[in-house]
């Protein structure tokens, strides 16, 4: 029997989700995005999570078949922008990025 991971998916991404718009929200409101690339990984997070979030919503809404992928693409989409938010995080330790 599958596991339904939907709701950790959707609960876990809302809440990333929340922590990229905080980051927008600073660097827009101390005028830190000139010249900087943070904004733009933080941008692409913002659009990995938001689509995750829909797609597992949308998941716990459909039957089982239908269901089994959208939680799938759901989960991929999450894992790209965990790697795009650990990629402006390693970017940013090691001074690449400012």
């Amino acid at each position: 029997m599958a596991e339904n991971r939907s709701p950790h998916i959707l609960s876990t991404s809302a809440n990333l989700l929340g922590i990229c718009f905080i980051v927008l929200t600073s660097l827009k409101k101390l005028a830190l995005t000139d010249g900087s690339l943070i904004d733009e990984f933080a941008v692409a997070a913002v659009m990995f999570f938001m689509t995750s979030c829909i797609l597992s919503f949308i998941s716990m809404r459909r039957q089982q078949t239908a269901s089994q992928r959208l939680e799938k693409a759901a989960d991929l989409i999450f894992l790209a922008g965990l790697l795009v938010l650990f990629l402006a995080t390693i970017l940013i330790a090691f001074n690449l990025i400012k």
